[in-house]
């Protein structure tokens, strides 16, 4: 269906024809025909990349009125990159339209800038919720006037931590306003708001609820932990025009990954919380522009990004929260094209690749990692397809063509194709000569942990439990416990995270976790357990410290149950941990985010048959 059909005005057909468009995606021909017909309530359940934007922003554009200046529409996103790009978007929708005045209001930008603007009059506001808070709580902007409420990406923004802000706004906002939410997934969170604030909203589902974009291939690469990284390094070389976002789940494992690919020769750069508004704005800068093929990010620094043709997505970690992997995977295969999503993965992940295809409704495949002599053949052939396509400026190279002629007249045709193969291709050679297979053998790996489940509690050793719990050393790892559990949202990975980032040691060998209510124990390797323990000293999880020992046999003492109390007691402090928006948003207005509320010991403990096994 064309926008044309849909009842688009000719004012904003004329800018989008401009842009390149004319049929409308699912998301938008569903939704268009409602929006601009009634005011309505609505909840729209689309994958990223979709074409949301357009969604609710063409007919907001077409619907205000003009001969004023107030505000009259305000859309709520989860990142700054976002708001930016749903203003710009919206800007050139409105390009022909007198008195649109649309401004995009974020953390990391001057307030008293932002503050000025809205004085002269704004008919769109695109706001992320920590700024917007902090604007209307020094009553410097107006939504009284109000009439829609969009909210874009709201499972992100609850992930983010900003419900309280998003109550406060929507508070705040007229009751007679339209609220139309829009969100890749739709947990429970999301649903309670469209339960509060939504009076019988209208539904539009495309797709199944959570379910990963049909023109993503999901893949996996079974490899040893310690092979993460050369496994990166051969995807990017088996795939000459890789144009990617690589995921880790760390700030500092980000930026490690991305200083090791610059270090080793790929155009790539880092993205993530500890760099600063400008910084970043560079960074993407360079990546929409293509000055960069790999983008190596944490999934809040990533959140919101618009880019267009992306090839993959690569998880170099798979997200703690699975539905975490659906917003990944939606960063590729946009507009109608095709992309790859890769997870990278451990035997002891691979569990989580069956929980990740329940979750989307997709089925991974299985690849194996190219071999050294297939990343040269399809590197050289790269280069002769790069041979035979390149312009020749031939006015310019005839004068030159004499001298070069007598210059290579002692070679002939086989020996100078050699040569000039041999001059681009050395390296790739060389640095691929008696390269080792990195693929993981299931089965050799199988009976490997069945002999040593008959050793001595050896990695993966799966004895008795109740011997377990008895003693603090296992074989050749010691059991420490830790003052993080399940109701702190701790999972293996995270933990694992920690301790790598703590220590700055990928080399410590981890074995069986554990983790109940309030508390977890994991298996550390006997040498490294006193600099995990070290590590740990003096460091704040979400506002509290964090308590790591050696664990005590059950039966001989009381200290992890003591542990435990003391982990509950802090428990309930108040998260403290907002993202860079909210601090940014907090700093400016010179008031402290760090609110706590009163402590609230709890009696809940779980039985030890209660636990969860990894």
């Amino acid at each position: 269906m064309t926008f044309k059909e849909l009842g688009i005005s000719p004012e904003i057909l004329k800018a989008i024809d401009e842009l390149g468009f004319e049929n409308a995606m699912p998301v938008q021909a569903e939704t268009l025909p409602i929006l601009l017909s009634q005011d309505v309530n609505l909840v729209a359940l689309a994958q990223t990349g979709t074409g949301k934007t357009a969604a609710f922003g063409l007919p907001m554009i077409q619907k205000m009125d003009y001969s004023n200046k107030e505000t009259e529409v305000l859309v709520l996103c989860p990142t700054r990159e976002l708001c930016i790009q749903i203003a710009n978007d919206c800007k050139n929708y409105a390009k022909y339209i007198n008195g649109c005045t649309i401004l995009p209001v974020y953390g990391g930008a001057s307030i008293d800038i932002q503050i000025r603007a809205l004085k002269k009059g704004v008919k769109m506001i695109v706001a992320t919720p920590g700024r917007m808070n902090d604007l209307i709580n020094r009553g410097r902007v107006d939504i009284s006037k109000i009439k829609y409420v969009v909210l874009d990406e709201a499972d992100e923004m609850l992930d983010m931590g900003f419900k309280d802000d998003l109550d406060n706004i929507l508070s705040q906002a007229p009751e007679k306003r339209n609220t139309l939410l829009f969100s890749a997934t739709m947990p429970k969170e999301v649903e309670n708001i469209a339960k509060n604030y939504m009076s019988n909203p209208l539904r539009v589902q495309i797709g199944s609820r959570n379910q990963g974009s049909d023109n993503v291939s999901h893949y996996y690469y079974l490899v040893h932990a310690k092979d993460r990284y050369l496994t990166l390094k051969r995807i990017a070389d088996y795939c000459p025009d890789i144009y990617a976002i690589v995921f880790c789940r760390t700030k500092i494992e980000t930026q490690e990954v991305a200083d090791m690919l610059i270090r080793d020769g790929y155009s790539a750069d880092s993205l993530h919380g500890d760099l600063s508004q400008a910084q970043r704005d560079h960074v993407m800068n360079r990546f929409r522009h293509k000055n960069i093929q790999m983008l190596v990010a944490t999934d809040v620094a990533a959140r919101g990004l618009d880019v267009n043709d992306l090839t993959h997505v690569i998880n170099y970690n798979l997200p703690d929260e699975l539905d975490q992997y659906v917003h990944r995977s939606g960063r590729t295969g946009r507009a109608d094209k095709l992309g790859i999503s890769i997870a990278i993965i451990n035997l002891k992940e691979k569990y989580k690749i069956k929980d990740i295809e329940r979750q989307i409704k997709k089925e991974f495949t299985k690849a194996q990692i190219p071999t050294g002599k297939e990343v040269c053949t399809k590197q050289l052939f790269n280069m002769i397809d790069k041979v035979e396509q390149v312009d020749v400026n031939y006015s310019e190279i005839e004068t030159f063509l004499p001298d070069i002629m007598k210059k290579l007249e002692w070679m002939d045709k086989e020996e100078l194709i050699r040569k000039f193969v041999s001059l681009e291709f050395n390296r790739f050679l060389e640095y691929y000569r008696g390269a080792p297979d990195l693929n993981v053998d299931e089965s050799r790996e199988r009976n490997s942990r069945d002999r040593d489940d008959s050793g001595k509690g050896r990695r993966g050793d799966r004895g008795d439990r109740g011997d377990r719990d008895s003693s603090y050393k296992v074989g050749n790892y010691q059991r420490l416990f830790i003052s993080m559990g399940h109701k702190d949202k701790v999972v293996p990975q995270r933990l694992i995270g920690m301790i790598n980032d703590y220590t700055q040691d990928r080399d410590i060998e981890i074995g069986k976790i554990d983790i109940l209510d309030n508390f977890s124990y994991i298996e550390i390797g006997a040498d490294k357990a006193e600099v995990v323990i070290e590590a740990f000293k003096d460091k704040f999880v979400q506002g509290r410290p964090v308590t790591v020992e050696i664990a005590q046999p059950r039966n001989s003492t009381s200290r992890d149950r003591s542990s435990d109390r003391r982990s509950s007691d802090r428990r309930n402090d108040r998260r403290n941990d907002r993202r860079d928006d909210r601090n940014s948003s907090r700093n400016s207005s010179g008031r402290s985010s760090d609110r706590r509320t009163s402590d609230r010991p709890s009696s809940d403990r779980k039985r030890t048959s209660d636990r969860k096994r990894y």
